[in-house]
């Protein structure tokens, strides 16, 4: 069997501390995907190397998008796309024979 050392298999726990995550508050079973009932409230969960601690809440999926990502931002657009210049491409329509 090829374990890996102690140290590194810490290490990568160690890497996932702090680690966030949005859980729907709804009725039923466990956790399902996060475009489910967007408007639903969220607890916002921290791991802490052993287990996932309440760390905070949020009104909709958006809110608790802005929390696990504070960084992303979208940006616009600079200028009109580039034009598809003349061509053989694979995917380029045939010309029809003259």
């Amino acid at each position: 069997m090829d374990d890996e050392p102690l140290s590194q298999w810490a290490e990568r726990r160690d890497a996932k501390i702090g680690r966030l995550r949005a859980v729907p508050l709804v009725t039923g079973g466990s956790p399902q995907g996060s475009h489910l009932n967007p408007d639903a409230p969220r607890a916002i969960q921290r791991w802490n190397g052993h287990m996932w601690e309440p760390y905070g809440f949020a009104a909709s999926l958006a809110e608790a998008r802005r929390v696990l990502f504070p960084d992303t931002e979208v940006t616009p657009v600079s200028g009109p796309a580039p034009k598809l210049g003349p061509g053989t491409g694979r995917h380029r329509k045939p010309r029809a024979p003259q």
